[in-house]
């Protein structure tokens, strides 16, 4: 669904859309202000009256997103207190009229206007929007209110590859300053985590941005094994940090093909440390598209600390036909010896389109297992709850789920999910879902077909 303004409207209702973050600027500035004469304990060390115009800029986008639904209790945290919830609810019902006039959509990134130089990005929610699984705390998303680095000064041309690369480098929370309209950056080659920079690795789009790997390059790099992003630890495949998190993004045309060395992953690849993904959205990404390891479309991880399991949380990978991931297994995410715990997420049209399984049938490349998810290891644990898993292609194995246990032991667990009209293959053990046999399953109020 495309932006739609009414004709008769366009003029005042795009001037009104316009005047939003200047509003929402000024309000939230002189109430900083009057905050640090109240209630001086809740404000940074700097004062609230030194607080920076970019910092209240910094928040415009996820106020767009409350104004939309004429929402306060969705600002912010930092702007939940006293006297900010009692003067917005006094401005967002005229605010939200100014878009609803202008007959911009209320879906969260339902629809998207990109920056200025690249195509318009629409595609589904992010997440099954009948999921109710409870999410633990773990899981949620991190508090970046107050980030340590912001990508762009306010306006779209400013979110620049360059200046992402840059700040994913120096680690740390970062969000984006780029104006309120929806941006998409697309990357010349991957942003990747130092690994000795900070512990924590916090990426926040607030639903606005989308990185795109321009279907060139991957988009998300992080290694605590590989010597050029800095070892620091003589156990690289079982440390602790960097922690990265992405959340309220949308990740589309990442191609890992040309990666011989570290395949599979076309949008993300992770190995070490602890790693979870929030509240995104995964489109049209791409791997090498034969052979019997290589794996993840959208995200591939190995080797996470102390087998601790990787979130996926509210996120879609694919969701309708055109915005599928493709490659040879997992068109949706892969690992090898890594547990998963996905909750309230959908993977729908995404294929594993590779041939001959793994091993390697005699005289095939090998793969095409796995249409949305490729879990391959030992003593591991698949949590499947409040997802939807259907309309997901292979040529081998798994047209759903592929999940095997080499050594027997691991874990499938579905619960409140959903896993019906996925397709090709064969050896399903559960409708959709291949699997050893003798592996330990657990179903609750599912639906499999």
């Amino acid at each position: 669904m495309a932006l739609q303004v009414k004709p008769h409207a366009t003029a005042f209702g795009m001037v009104c859309v316009a005047l939003i973050p200047l509003l929402l600027r000024k309000t939230l500035a002189r109430t900083a202000a009057e905050t640090h004469l109240r209630e001086p304990n809740r404000c940074p060390e700097a004062g609230c009256a030194a607080w920076p115009v970019a910092t209240v800029t910094l928040n415009v986008a996820t106020m767009l997103a409350a104004l939309r639904r004429h929402s306060p209790e969705a600002l912010p945290e930092a702007f939940t207190g006293g006297i900010y919830r009692r003067r917005m609810r006094k401005l967002i019902p005229s605010l939200g009229a100014a878009l609803a006039f202008a007959s911009v959509s209320p879906g969260n990134l339902k629809t998207t206007r990109a920056s200025e130089n690249a195509s318009s990005v629409e595609g589904p929610l992010a997440g099954n929007p009948d999921g109710q699984c409870a999410v633990p705390p773990e899981a949620k998303a991190v508090d970046t209110t107050q980030p340590d680095r912001v990508v762009g000064d306010g306006t779209a041309s400013s979110c620049t590859a360059d200046a992402f690369v840059g700040a994913v480098a120096l680690g740390g929370v970062i969000r984006f300053a780029c104006g309120p309209a929806p941006v998409v950056i697309t990357l010349d080659r991957p942003a990747k985590v130092f690994n000795d920079a900070h512990p924590d690795v916090v990426i926040d789009g607030g639903g606005l941005v989308t990185l795109s790997g321009g279907g060139t390059t991957r988009i998300l790099y992080m290694n605590t094994c590989d010597p050029d992003q800095h070892w620091t630890s003589a156990h690289c495949d079982n440390q602790e940090t960097p922690r990265l998190t992405v959340q309220n993004l949308t990740f589309i045309q990442g191609n890992s093909a040309h990666d011989a060395e570290h395949d599979g992953g076309g949008a993300i690849w992770v190995r070490g440390g602890r790693f979870k993904v929030i509240n995104s959205r995964f489109f049209n990404n791409t791997c090498e598209g034969l052979g019997p390891d290589v794996g993840g479309a959208a995200i591939r991880v190995f080797d996470q600390y102390q087998k601790l399991p990787v979130y996926a949380v509210n996120t879609t990978f694919g969701g309708a036909s055109g915005f599928g991931n493709t490659c040879s297994n997992g068109g949706g995410i892969s690992s090898i010896g890594v547990s998963w715990s996905i909750i309230n997420s959908l993977f729908s049209h995404n294929e594993a389109v590779g041939y001959g399984g793994n091993p390697a049938q005699e005289g095939t490349p090998g793969g095409g297992s796995g249409g949305a998810i490729y879990n391959d290891g030992d003593s591991m644990t698949l949590s499947v709850c409040g997802t939807r898993i259907e309309e997901n292609r292979v040529r081998a194995f798994g047209s759903g789920i592929f999940f095997v246990s080499n050594n027997h032991d691991g874990v499938l667990h579905v619960e409140d999910s959903v896993v019906r009209a996925n397709s090709g293959g064969g050896w399903n053990v559960l409708p959709g879902i291949s699997m050893h046999e003798d592996t330990r399953w657990v179903t609750l109020r599912s639906q499999l077909e």
